[in-house]
């Protein structure tokens, strides 16, 4: 289980991205990097770490099925994701 603080930390980061995202875009297109590195370094995408979405774990994440592989084992042994069998774990 993630830290409460670490998970609130991604919270932010997401959100500064979201408010840079159209003027990141413009500063591109126009080739003003000395503008891009002016923003925030959180403002970047790159800097955003995929989680799993029930346990907020950022190793062995799954981006298929958005949850991290402890979880989608679990879940899978007890029939909850549609589509898959277990074979040789």
């Amino acid at each position: 289980m993630a830290k409460e603080s670490m998970k609130a930390r991604e919270v932010k980061r997401a959100k500064t991205v979201a408010k840079y995202a159209e003027k990141r875009k413009a500063l591109k297109e126009a080739g003003d990097f000395e503008g891009l590195q002016k923003l925030p370094k959180n403002a970047s995408p790159v800097r955003m770490h995929n989680r799993c979405k029930l346990t907020g774990r950022p190793k062995g994440y799954m981006r298929t099925f958005g949850l991290s592989r402890v979880m989608f084992r679990e879940m899978a042994n007890k029939g909850l994701i549609p589509g898959v069998r277990k074979a040789s774990w």
